[in-house]
């Protein structure tokens, strides 16, 4: 079976979570027998145009330069629409075939493709061209919806709300079966974006734990720690996106009642992007001198900062799922996050980390409290959380279930006369 993904992000082009779920998976898909992934996205400076890493093609393409220049984000979108658009147009025309099918009704024909081929289309922004080449070339096409419009916005409020929801909803429309990640999302899909009940396939999103399996002695790790706080001090660490839905600046809040009950908390904030409203409002409340914002930092970083830290806090008051908590868990790392979206699923409360009310800093700084003054109780959901991550949120299990809808879309297909 062929799998062409279109997806407008993938590493190295890191803007949110999809780049990292798409990487992921396609490489676990890879894996598969008798499976080929490619994978049509956008350019990104210094990366290939056309490689192969892990097993995965990557096709890299610019979106279409525009006359005068893109009006907004959606023109830009469209842009790069039509660019993966045409690459993909080349590569299907290379692997279909031009001989009919049987007729399958009024003189109908149709090409039949050498093998299995479906397309994957991850979230709004790769609907234009997933739709147009769904048409094209007669095949069933598969979606992914990572988050929607109505649940980053509370509702919808604004033209572009309408039609970025109007694209989504569109785009379940046209999929043959549409794949969420949690139950919280199977609900927020049927609700938000009207989609049948029985389309839905709820499989969650994984992390690769190996990356976190590197040698790192006591003393490397003390040295390395030191770059962000004192010996003395205990390391509360969020990674993400400044924007409110990741809720960092809730954290800010907790944290002035989390040092009144530890006093030796200091708040690490790791990522890239606009986070000056987050400095100041740790200045604001007296905390800047035990506040460190990291700015954009390596993976190789990032990935022992998580082993370092004493707590991995992710406060969203949206979140479909929560990739970040599995890296944590992943890490070792006892974790604190909020009860919004799916991070319940995730994280389970008094099992393998600890679930606080969003948007509440009270609720919030009593569980960062609590994983800093019981440090052993800390140890044993963190261990039971590194279980979890072996036996649910692994990619092998989730590239499987993956290609069992992969799997059911082609048997419907071939019997649909389409």
């Amino acid at each position: 079976m062929r799998v062409l993904m279109l997806s407008w992000e993938y590493p190295p082009k890191i803007v949110g979570g999809i780049a990292r779920h798409v990487e992921d998976l396609s490489e676990a898909l890879a894996k598969q027998a008798d499976m080929e992934v490619h994978v049509v996205t956008c350019d990104f400076p210094g990366a290939a145009d056309e490689e192969i890493v892990n097993g995965v093609h990557i096709h890299r393409v610019a979106p279409y330069e525009a006359p005068g220049g893109y009006n907004d984000f959606v023109h830009w979108v469209h842009q790069l629409n039509a660019a993966m658009r045409d690459r993909a147009h080349g590569l299907l025309t290379e692997w279909t075939t031009p001989a009919p099918r049987p007729k399958t009704g009024k003189g109908s024909k149709k090409v039949a493709p050498r093998e299995p081929i479906l397309l994957h289309a991850h979230d709004w922004l790769a609907h234009f061209a997933a739709v147009e080449l769904k048409y094209t070339f007669k095949l069933p096409l598969v979606a992914t919806i990572h988050a929607t419009e109505y649940g980053r916005n509370n509702g919808i409020h604004t033209e572009i709300n309408r039609y970025i929801n109007r694209i989504e909803t569109e785009l379940v429309t046209q999929a043959w079966r549409v794949i969420v990640c949690t139950g919280f999302m199977n609900n927020e899909v049927k609700y938000a974006l009207h989609a049948p009940w029985d389309k839905l396939d709820t499989i969650y999103n994984g992390v690769n734990a190996d990356k976190f399996n590197f040698d790192f002695p006591a003393e490397e790790a003390w040295q390395f720690r030191a770059q962000f706080a004192a010996p003395n001090e205990k390391i509360v660490l969020f990674v993400g996106r400044g924007v409110r839905e990741k809720g960092c600046q809730v954290l800010v809040d907790a944290m002035p009642r989390v040092r009144a009950s530890y006093n030796d908390a200091k708040l690490v904030v790791a990522g890239g992007g606009y986070r000056q409203h987050l400095i100041d409002q740790a200045a604001a409340l007296g905390i800047a001198p035990y506040s460190y914002f990291t700015g954009f930092i390596p993976d190789a970083t990032l990935l022992r900062l998580y082993k370092v830290a004493d707590v991995a806090c992710f406060p969203s008051l949206y979140e479909p799922f929560g990739i970040v908590a599995l890296e944590g868990m992943a890490a070792h790392t006892p974790v604190v996050v909020s009860n919004a979206g799916g991070l319940p699923e995730v994280v389970e409360h008094n099992v393998t980390g600890t679930v606080t009310y969003a948007n509440d800093p009270e609720s919030l700084a009593w569980g960062i409290s609590r994983v800093l003054h019981n440090p052993g109780f800390a140890r044993d959901m963190a261990d039971r959380a590194y279980e979890r991550i072996e036996n649910v949120f692994n990619w092998r299990l989730i590239a499987e279930q993956t290609t069992g809808v992969y799997a059911r879309v082609w048997s419907e297909y071939l019997l649909s006369g389409w």
